[in-house]
């Protein structure tokens, strides 16, 4: 008899993985009311693709497609505009897992977050389509549960750039969600109830993320006083753009994230002060895509020399 051949599943669980993919559902959904059945089309574009990119790397290594990869390709969905073309986000899906998590090693591998890796490639790459691929968000009970896609474009600044040039939008409007923005990031209440969800699961992580928003609450509201930089209101500016979308689902990888206490509060505040000055001195009107690639850049070495300023300060027999 010839050796047994062990059979490879086609997607690996993951507990962890699980939790996070319940805590977005609900900004799936409301995606769909607010953008139309292209939203969807979106999302399972990415994640198809997510999938047989990773495929084609696991199964030559004989391992399964872990459950991570339809985060990452949700994840990604929900950080695109609602116009985007569809080959592009199949792109940002490809880059992603490939240069993002596979050319790593895989799974529990990657330094940075994949799916903004992805956004990060397609936002550069195709700026003209990504900033021309907003919508207003459609209205009325059943919205876009009867349309493929929103109708009316959006001829000028997003909230956060409105903001930036001194006008925005009504802070309930950013709360709830009636504005134009990524298909997943516009209810803040959404993002902010998925968050706590994982919080309240321990997926997430408390220190990186009350770091971050203290860091960037503390730093626009001193500059705000101050006049400098773009006059972004903090309160107004905490729920506009991707900002709790980010620091609750992106920043909390806890592949791409450090590992000790005292290191992802170094990493939150890297994020928030990120944000902060590419918000308010960049060229872009949002920075969290940025800087939480920049979070994963830096916070390891912030763990490093957070833990050897902990090892001098220990008492000497502590060493022993």
């Amino acid at each position: 008899m010839g050796a047994e051949v062990k059979k490879i599943p086609w997607v690996k669980k993951q507990p962890v993985m699980g939790t996070v993919l319940r805590a977005i559902a609900p900004l799936v959904i409301f995606s769909l009311y607010l953008y139309g059945w292209r939203a969807l089309l979106i999302f399972l574009t990415t994640n198809l693709t997510a999938y047989a990119t990773e495929y084609f790397f696991t199964r030559r290594r004989g391992e399964p497609v872990t459950e991570a990869v339809f985060v990452t390709g949700s994840l990604l969905a929900l950080s695109l505009p609602p116009g985007v073309p569809l080959w592009i986000a199949a792109v940002g899906a490809v880059v992603g897992i490939a240069f993002g998590k596979e050319l790593f090693g895989g799974f529990g591998r990657n330094l940075f977050n994949p799916a903004l890796v992805g956004r990060a490639f397609i936002f550069v790459s195709f700026p003209s389509q990504i900033t021309g691929a907003w919508y207003e968000p459609l209205r009325g009970p059943i919205a876009g549960f009867i349309f493929y896609g929103p109708h009316e474009a959006v001829t000028g600044a997003t909230p956060l750039a409105a903001m930036a040039s001194g006008g925005g939008r009504d802070l309930i409007d950013l709360i709830i969600g009636r504005i134009p923005g990524c298909i997943g990031e516009s209810s803040a209440v959404l993002v902010i109830l998925g968050g706590l969800y994982l919080l309240y699961k321990k997926v997430a992580s408390r220190e990186i993320v009350i770091s971050a928003l203290v860091t960037y609450f503390a730093a626009a509201g001193l500059c705000y006083l101050m006049g400098w930089g773009a006059p972004l209101n903090p309160v107004y500016a905490i729920f506009a753009g991707g900002l709790l979308f980010g620091v609750f689902f992106m920043a909390t990888d806890p592949v791409s994230a450090v590992a000790s206490k005292e290191g992802k509060v170094a990493y939150g505040a890297i994020i928030g002060l990120s944000i902060l000055l590419i918000r308010n001195f960049g060229n872009f009107p949002e920075g969290t895509m940025f800087a939480i690639l920049l979070g994963n850049t830096f916070g390891p070495i912030a763990e490093m020399g957070v833990k050897g300023l902990k090892s001098l300060r220990a008492p000497e027999g502590a060493h022993e």
